[in-house]
């Protein structure tokens, strides 16, 4: 399942501050890669379901903890820049 970590963003040091709801897609895009599933089978669904709840726990608690000199990123700005870099990329307009 090559390529299902894309989806993980920087959520560092941007502002506003990453909400809960990226948080969780984030940890959600994690367990995917790590489990090798995008959907997991019932018997392993609740297991599934607490590692997205702990590692967002985890993520959040870092965001919070983390130390950074540098000035915000504007999420307006940084998505500019990745809509022409994507188009660069695949040859489409941005």
């Amino acid at each position: 399942m090559p390529g299902m970590c894309r989806n993980i963003r920087p959520l560092n040091n941007f502002e506003p501050p990453a909400t809960s709801d990226e948080v969780h897609a984030a940890a959600l895009q994690y367990v995917r890669k790590v489990a090798g599933t995008t959907k997991p089978s019932a018997a392993n669904q609740a297991a599934f379901d607490k590692a997205v709840a702990e590692i967002a726990h985890v993520t959040a608690h870092l965001l919070d903890d983390l130390v950074t000199t540098g000035p915000k990123k504007d999420r307006t700005v940084e998505a500019a820049k990745a809509r022409a870099r994507a188009a660069e990329r695949y040859g489409r307009p941005a």
